[in-house]
C-alpha cells in the first residue's frame, strides 16, 4: 500500500475489535470508519440495551478512535435481526430520533433484510420512511439467504418510499447482484471477507469489469472471523493487478466519503486537519491506556 493513500473503511463494527486494530489500521492509512448498529451475536432483551449501545456509538467509541489518530462516524438503525421482536422493536423506533441527530450520525442503518419476514418488512419500511422524512442517507443491509431476490426486494421498497437510490447504500454486494444495484442507480457496497462473501481477489475482478462509480469497498469487521485491515490490503491488491490508482482512491476512499457526508457531519477537514492526539485526554474518567506513556502529537503540547 502506497503510505499516501488514504483509506475510509464504510462498513466496520469498531465496539467489537481492540485498541491493536485501531493502531494497525491507523498504520495502514486508514483515516476514518463508519459504524453501523449491529446486533451483539445475542438478542437484546429490552430497550435500554439499545439506548446504552446507541449511546456507545456517538460518545465512547468516538472517543476511543480519537485516540489512535482516526475518525468514527456511525450509523443508527433497528437491525433486521432484531425487527423479528415487534414488541421491543417499537420501543427501539421511538428511541432513534433520539441519537439521528447527534454529531457523528451519518446515515440511517444498517437496515433491512435477513430472513425478509413480515417484521423485518414493516421495521424496514418505517425507518425508509424516517429517512425520507428527514432527507438521510439509508445504508442497507442485504440478506446472506436469497441474496439476489432480496437486495432487488430491498432496492424495490426503497423506491416504492421514494427514496433517491443516489442517497442509498446496498451493502454486501456479490458478483450475482452488482449490475442489478448499479443498473439502478444505487451505490454498491461490497464486504470483503477471508472466508465468505467477497475476498479481495474477486473484488478487484469486480471493479475491473464494472469501474469504480458507485462502488465501494468495506470490510464489516465484527466480532466473527473479519479483518479490520481488509479495505487497504484490498486497495493494494488492486494496483498489484494493475486497477489505475484513481479508481483505487474511488472505491476505497472518495465514493465512501461522497456518499456518506451528504448530511454535513463527515468532512475531509477533520482528518486532513485532525486537531491531534492527546491520549492523556479521558472520556468519563477513563482512558484507553494501561499505564502506557501517554502518546501527546506537538499541537497538543501546551
Amino acid at each position: 500500500m502506497e503510505k499516501e493513500m488514504m483509506i475510509i473503511d464504510p462498513h466496520v463494527h469498531m465496539s467489537a475489535r481492540t485498541t491493536d486494530d485501531y493502531e494497525a489500521m491507523a498504520a495502514a492509512g486508514v483515516v476514518a470508519v463508519i459504524e453501523p448498529s449491529f446486533w451483539l451475536g445475542q438478542p437484546r432483551t429490552q430497550v435500554g440495551s439499545f439506548q446504552d449501545y446507541f449511546s456507545s456509538l456517538v460518545g465512547w467509541e468516538p472517543f476511543r478512535a480519537s485516540q489512535f489518530g482516526i475518525k468514527h462516524y456511525c450509523t443508527i438503525g433497528l437491525n433486521s435481526k432484531e425487527a423479528n421482536n415487534p414488541a421491543l422493536a417499537e420501543q427501539v423506533m421511538d428511541l432513534l430520533p433520539l441519537y439521528l441527530h447527534k454529531e457523528n450520525v451519518v446515515a440511517i442503518g444498517e437496515i433491512g433484510y435477513d430472513d425478509q419476514t413480515p417484521e423485518e418488512d414493516k421495521y424496514f419500511r418505517m425507518q425508509l420512511e424516517m429517512a425520507r422524512e428527514l432527507d438521510m442517507t439509508v445504508q442497507v443491509h442485504t440478506p446472506h439467504r436469497d441474496k439476489k431476490a432480496g437486495t432487488i426486494k430491498s432496492m424495490k421498497v426503497c423506491l416504492e418510499h421514494g427514496l433517491d437510490p443516489g442517497n442509498v447504500i446496498i451493502d454486501h454486494n456479490n458478483e450475482e447482484t452488482v449490475k442489478e444495484v448499479l443498473d439502478r442507480g444505487f451505490i454498491a457496497a461490497f464486504t470483503i471477507y477471508p472466508k465468505t462473501k467477497m475476498g479481495n481477489e474477486r473484488m478487484v475482478e469486480v471493479v475491473r469489469r464494472f469501474g469504480s462509480d458507485n462502488i465501494i469497498v468495506d470490510s464489516s469487521a465484527d466480532w466473527g472471523v473479519s479483518d479490520p485491515l481488509a479495505v487497504p490490503k484490498t486497495a493494494s491488491l488492486m494496483l498489484k493487478r494493475g486497477i489505475a490508482k484513481e479508481d483505487v482512491v474511488k472505491t476505497c476512499y472518495q465514493n465512501a466519503l461522497d456518499a456518506f457526508s451528504k448530511n454535513g457531519n463527515m468532512k475531509e477537514e477533520h482528518w486532513l486537519r485532525p486537531a491531534g492526539v492527546d491520549q492523556s485526554q479521558l472520556f468519563n474518567d477513563n482512558s484507553v491506556l494501561r499505564g502506557q506513556v501517554p502518546r501527546i502529537d506537538a499541537d497538543q503540547i501546551k
